[in-house]
Parts: C-alpha cells; structure tokens; sequence
C-alpha cells in the first residue's frame, strides 16, 4: 500500500492576520509530491476554531487514514523549527479565530492528561541542525488551539503505524525573510523532517 502522508496549517487568528502555517501547509505538499512521487500527500487548512479546527484534523485522519500527520503552526516564541513532543488535556480561555471561548477547560472531559507525540524528535531535531538548520524539540505546545489540534490528532491517529505530531515556526515568516529561517530553509526543513519520518516507518 502506498504510505499516505497528511499535512496541515492554519488559518488566522487574534494577533496573527496572516498565519504562514496555512500557505506552507500547501507549498510543502507541493514540494513533497515532487521529492517523494511514491507517498500520497493530503494537506488540509485548519479554521483556527475551538471546534472546527479540532474536529476538521480528526475527520481528516479518519478519512484520509495516514501513515504521517504533519500539522504545522506558528509562534511568536519560535526561532526557528520547534518539535512538540507532546500535548496536555486543557484549554486556555482565550478567544478564537471566530471569536469563541473554549467550550470546557479540557480538550476531552475523561480524557488523558497528556498524550505524547510519534514523531521521532531526537532524529528530526538532529537531521535539521546537521543541515545548519535552527531546531529545537519542546516539552510545551501551550494551550491555545495548536495544543489541541495534537492533542485531539493524537487520540484519532492511534494506530500503531502511525505517526503523528506537530511543528512550530516563527511566526514572522508571514512577513519574508528577515528571522532566523528563511522560507527557503523552512520549506527545505519541511521536507527533511518528512524524510525523516517516512525513514522512521520504514515506508519510503
């Protein structure tokens, strides 16, 4: 069966107009269609939505049924690649791209209190920096709407052969190339940290 990769961004929210997330989402799965012509590559926009978000990821694993899950999304915090290792089961009352709170304090009442990434981290974080990239892995995805999208991805993508996380990028990339990674280098990150995954699975 051909490996099936699942990619994601983001919308805009308060604060970020324009989220970088949601375009690279579609230039990395164009990219990655060329370097990896054997993987069927999705890629989907997330509404930065309490609810829509999180429920348009897990409708799109179930669907999709992807050996990788790639969501990528944007901080302010973030120098270069940030590699999340895991989520935690809570919500920050904070609005939404709509406008809307989150509607309980846990992403799932009952729910675990963290769930922990597949992504190999070490590995990625070692091929970017190995390619004079900035990487780093963090034990804190926050509790804004990127914690949740992980944390609710990880409860759908549960297959054993599957492997799911997340990845933060500057925010600043909206506005060129003036941080400490280029877009150049992100899309070039991008499709290492695919590599690395899809050798981790043994499926490329």
């Amino acid at each position: 069966m051909k490996p099936t990769v699942l990619i994601t961004g983001f919308g805009p929210f308060p604060g970020v107009e324009v989220n970088f997330s949601g375009l690279f989402a579609v230039r990395i799965a164009a990219a990655a269609r060329r370097r990896f012509p054997g993987v069927a590559i999705h890629v989907a926009r997330l509404p930065t939505e309490w609810e829509r978000g999180t429920e348009r990821a897990a409708q799109a694993i179930l669907r999709v049924k992807p050996s990788i899950v790639l969501h990528f999304g944007v901080s302010t915090a973030a120098a270069g690649f940030v590699i999340e290792r895991q989520a935690v089961n809570a919500c920050m009352a904070h609005a939404d791209g709509a406008g809307m709170l989150p509607p309980f304090a846990l992403i799932e009442p009952g729910g675990p209190k963290r769930r922990l990434t597949s992504l190999p981290v070490h590995r990625i974080v070692t091929r970017l920096q190995a390619r004079g990239l900035p990487a780093a892995a963090s034990d804190d995805a926050g509790t804004y709407l990127c914690n949740a999208v992980l944390y609710r991805s990880l409860g759908a993508a549960s297959a054993p052969a599957t492997i799911a996380g997340f990845v933060h990028l500057p925010a600043s990339l909206a506005a060129g190339d003036d941080g400490a990674l280029t877009r150049a280098q992100a899309l070039a990150g991008g499709l290492e940290i695919i590599a690395v995954c899809l050798e981790q699975g043994c499926v490329a």
